[in-house]
């Protein structure tokens, strides 16, 4: 909502301080450029220069908040207004209110609460919120939208019978799904699912950008529907720049953040998970449908990513040893390339793959695949940790 108050106010950039998906003592601020997306690597560090010479200088002016209104320095708005007439303009909320689909929400406590709830009441829709209140201490929950932090929602469903659940992170910009039966759906089955949607349901052309981490069945998908797939490195700041050069059609991340064409170009997970819902009325088709009709056409796809605690003192040793002995078959498969744009990812013959990378915000050593078992998805993983040493 801030990031598209940027276009909708014609301002400058924006400042949001949040912790994202972690807890409230990782607070820090996200610097929106004029575009509304996460600003550059460039621009930041033109920023943290400017902030850096102040302090050294000396010259830091402190005004109560009180004053700053006075001296007109500070205007206070309401972009409600503005992001829900977007919102109205890119999905059919009519339609969604009137699907008479039982949904628990869960905002997970953070500032996406009660959104998704005033968006779709008035109609026969019926809405279950959960978690609901604003509270920075995230009581008993990470508020990251992945499956071992969304058991409460998973809960809520099979005791509501609800058909789907709907989930955002600590500052929304973020959704994670889960099915009629309480399972998780992948942030990347739900990307494939939103390009799936926006390609077929929609009928909508233009390309693909996905992160390095994100899903091999967008590959598929621009088969398909004959439209270009291009990939960054991890993080939206490399997204939102090439869907503007490109005009994409939809940008996306493993982390379950999702940017859109005709909206702002960042994440936005109360626009995504309203998509997900339209997708659902549109084809008539619970969660686990869909999934059963997205594999139809690109083939069974299973992801695992495990997140490893380790000694910083370590880092060097652990690059080491994935750079100095890179394995010529992983699971008996030959590896056909290896990526050292952002970690060391293993493509295979079979289209699987295996990436090695330290997580850019957090002191974590991140191991994923994709594959076409859960069971081989396991053992790359396994085979990931050994090739680490960790």
């Amino acid at each position: 909502m801030v990031s598209y108050g940027v276009l909708a106010k014609k301002t400058g950039g924006a400042i949001i301080i949040t912790a994202s998906h972690n807890p409230g003592i990782w607070n820090g601020f996200k610097y929106k450029d004029e575009y509304g997306s996460s600003a550059s690597d460039e621009i930041t560090s033109k920023v943290v220069g400017f902030i850096n010479k102040a302090y050294d200088a000396g010259k830091v002016d402190r005004l109560s908040l009180a004053d700053a209104k006075k001296q007109g320095l500070v205007v206070e708005t309401d972009l409600d207004p503005v992001y829900f007439e977007q919102i109205a303009r890119l999905v059919d909320l009519d339609g969604l209110r009137r699907s008479k689909l039982k949904l628990v929400i869960d905002p997970m406590y953070g500032v996406g609460a009660g959104y998704l709830k005033k968006i779709l009441s008035g109609g026969t829709t019926e809405l279950i919120e959960i978690n609901s209140e604003r509270n920075p201490l995230f009581p008993g929950i990470r508020p990251e939208p992945i499956g071992p932090n969304l058991g409460r929602l998973s809960a809520a469903i099979k005791e509501h019978k609800a058909n789907v659940g709907l989930a955002t992170d600590g500052d929304a910009d973020r959704m994670g799904i889960v099915d009629e039966k309480g399972n998780f759906i992948t942030q990347l089955q739900v990307f494939a699912l939103l390009c799936l949607y926006l390609l077929e349901v929609r009928g909508e052309r233009g390309p693909i950008i996905k992160t390095l981490t994100t899903t091999s069945m967008a590959y598929r998908l621009g088969e398909i529907y004959k439209v270009p797939v291009y990939e960054t490195a991890v993080g939206f700041k490399y997204v939102a720049p090439l869907m503007r050069s490109e005009n994409a059609l939809i940008g996306g991340e493993e982390s379950g953040g999702y940017g859109f064409r005709g909206h702002v170009l960042e994440r936005d997970g109360i626009l995504a998970n309203l998509y997900f819902l339209d997708l659902m009325v549109k084809t008539g088709k619970n969660p686990s449908g869909l999934i059963d009709y997205l594999y139809s056409k690109v083939g069974p796809h299973y992801y695992r990513r495990v997140d490893i605690k380790f000694p910083e003192a370590e880092r060097q040793s652990i690059i080491g040893r994935v750079r100095d002995k890179p394995p010529k078959t992983i699971d008996n498969v030959r590896v056909l390339k290896v990526d050292t744009t952002d970690g060391f990812r293993f493509n295979l013959a079979d289209n699987s793959w295996l990436l090695i990378r330290f997580s850019g915000t957090e002191p974590l050593l991140r191991v994923y695949s994709e594959t076409d078992s859960p069971e081989r998805a396991e053992r790359i993983i396994k085979l990931g940790r050994e090739m680490a040493g960790v």
